[in-house]
């Protein structure tokens, strides 16, 4: 009898111990919402080797060179080879400036429509490169920050747009009004470019990547590319050369001021903070599908967002955040804030770098906000 019950001991020991090795081997394959179990102690290994703040390079600009080399390579997008090809479509004339749309060949595989805002007075003018944002609407994308004409539907739907975000107003147009000359693109999905609906988003990256390359790197491209036609605009001072987005664009802005020294001056409205404090359950990123229009594949083992906002430094660069932002966490966008911070300064360069949050406001670029912005990117772009 004693053999039976040690018997039975021993086998319900063993399938005690079974149990526990399946439910360990099976904690390996599960996720937590959209993060993967482990997550926590994935992070804890993202040490950011090649940011300024690592202590490993002694020469900023060293540093800042083999940056953009590195997030450049990480857009998986090749260098233009065609004429950018200007042709006018269509134009408007609004009393201080004209407004144009035109085709550019932006890349060898893409040919795209633009507007180009560009004041009546003798060139040459300083220039700013509008950025649209995401959304999740697409029928409209250029136009979300300059103002269409010719098509009553598309117009309706660019001035609720503006109310929602702006105040009512196109920061384009305002921006001419004051002397700039302004350019705006749609990015893939967008306005002439689609539109597309949410769900296309992740099959599209997808494909991006089957093929070689990377949607996210493919509109940071492209907004370089956009910086260079500018540049090359007989009426535009090359010097002066600033960037404006606002959400997706505040993203495309920092990207595109860390990607090219062309970029003079940059305000970024309402998209930044860490990787620590944005991959957070819960949190806007963590849904995919939008996400992919920025991510770009491996750099997050080497940089933090404000690390490589920082490739632009010590050039000068404006960021706000809205307090009520329920995108951004207002404990990551003041990790990142105080990231910068300590990178400008190192450059003796604090003078030129702004970080605010507006503890009031939301997700948004509202008219108390434009009315800090313009004045100081004239600070910096007009002579």
């Amino acid at each position: 009898m004693n053999i039976f019950r040690s018997l039975a001991l021993t086998l319900t020991l063993l399938a005690s111990v079974n149990a526990t090795a399946q439910e360990e081997w099976q904690t390996q394959g599960i996720v937590e919402g959209n993060l993967p179990a482990g997550w926590q102690t994935l992070k804890a290994q993202m040490h950011y080797p090649d940011s300024w703040l690592s202590g490993k390079y002694r020469h900023f600009s060293q540093w800042q060179t083999h940056s953009r080399r590195l997030f450049r390579n990480a857009l998986l997008t090749p260098n233009a080879t065609q004429p950018f090809a200007p042709h006018a479509i269509a134009n408007e004339d609004r009393g201080s400036y004209i407004a144009e749309k035109l085709a550019i060949t932006i890349t060898d595989d893409n040919r795209i429509a633009a507007l180009l805002l560009m004041p009546k007075t003798p060139g040459p003018h300083p220039a700013i490169v509008l950025l649209h944002d995401h959304g999740s609407k697409f029928d409209i994308g250029k136009e979300k920050v300059i103002r269409p004409w010719g098509d009553a539907e598309k117009l309706a739907s660019a001035q609720a747009w503006a109310d929602k975000f702006f105040s009512g107003k196109f920061i384009g147009d305002e921006l001419a009004k004051r002397g700039y000359a302004v350019i705006a693109i749609d990015s893939r999905g967008w306005g002439d470019r689609g539109p597309m609906v949410y769900e296309q988003q992740q099959a599209l990256a997808s494909n991006y990547f089957n093929l070689g390359r990377s949607l996210g790197g493919e509109v940071a491209y492209e907004d370089m590319r956009t910086v260079d036609f500018i540049a090359s605009h007989p009426q535009v001072d090359k010097q002066r050369i600033g960037v404006v987005g606002f959400s997706m664009g505040g993203f495309r802005a920092w990207q595109l001021a860390a990607l090219s020294d062309k970029v003079a001056a940059t305000a970024v409205i309402s998209w930044f903070g860490t990787y620590n404090g944005l991959m957070q359950p819960g949190n806007n990123v963590l849904r995919g599908q939008s996400a992919f229009y920025m991510l770009h594949p491996g750099m997050p083992a080497h940089m933090d967002i404000p690390d490589i906002a920082s490739i632009a430094a010590p050039k000068p660069m404006l960021i706000y955040s809205g307090g009520k932002d329920k995108l951004f966490p207002a404990e990551a966008v003041q990790e990142a804030f105080t990231k910068v911070e300590k990178i400008w300064s190192s450059q003796n360069a604090k003078d030129k770098l702004v970080t605010k949050t507006w503890p009031e406001l939301g997700h948004v670029f509202y008219q108390e906000q434009q009315d800090e912005v313009f004045p100081w990117l004239d600070k910096w772009l007009k002579p």
